[in-house]
């Protein structure tokens, strides 16, 4: 099998369990920028010392697949879709809460705004946090076009931009804080 079959040189896409879009849809933007997130998200577990962050990361990429691989099915063909597949569901929102928790329980937030690049880590968990925020907003965009199946998408990305937040912190829990001003919080 080759990597490249050329269906896609007329700028469409083929989706899920059937169908085809212009590479600019709505959908095609959304998974692509879940898509980014999982890479960003590679790219922080490389940096990450944290063997507790890490594993974390690889459970959240393999998430975002699911995440990905909902926005590619057109909601003709979702329930053949969910007939093989795992779907968002509420219980993964409550354990990322939980996971929060967890990590908030064991780090010190200092009351001001904090100055991503503390270290590689955090710095690439902070990037690919907005990277989410702008997933989520390209959600939307298919939720308000009546395209999004599976709701529970929208507060499971919104939860996970938190986690994220989080698990910069927790890396970088033992460095001296930093404020937007790049000052230390103490001096």
């Amino acid at each position: 099998m080759k990597i490249y079959t050329r269906a896609g040189d007329k700028g469409e896409t083929g989706l899920f369990f059937g169908g085809r879009v212009s590479k600019n849809d709505p959908r095609c933007e959304a998974y692509g920028s879940v898509d980014h997130v999982v890479s960003a998200m590679g790219t922080a577990r490389a940096f990450c010392k944290d063997e507790k962050v890490k594993r974390i990361i690889i459970d959240i990429q393999n998430q975002l697949f699911t995440v990905g691989a909902e926005l590619a099915t057109l909601p003709e063909n979702y329930d053949t879709m969910k007939d093989s597949y795992k779907i968002i569901v509420p219980e993964m929102v409550i354990e990322l809460e939980q996971l929060i928790d967890e990590l908030d329980s064991e780090v010190k937030l200092p009351p001001s705004f904090i100055l991503p690049g503390a270290s590689p880590g955090s710095a690439v968990l902070d990037l690919a946090r907005t990277a989410l925020r702008e997933a989520e907003r390209r959600i939307l965009d298919v939720e308000e076009l009546g395209q999004l199946v599976n709701r529970q998408i929208i507060p499971y990305i919104n939860r996970l931009s938190d986690l994220l937040f989080m698990l910069a912190r927790y890396e970088d829990r033992d460095l001296p804080d930093e404020l937007i001003t790049g000052q230390k919080i103490n001096e």
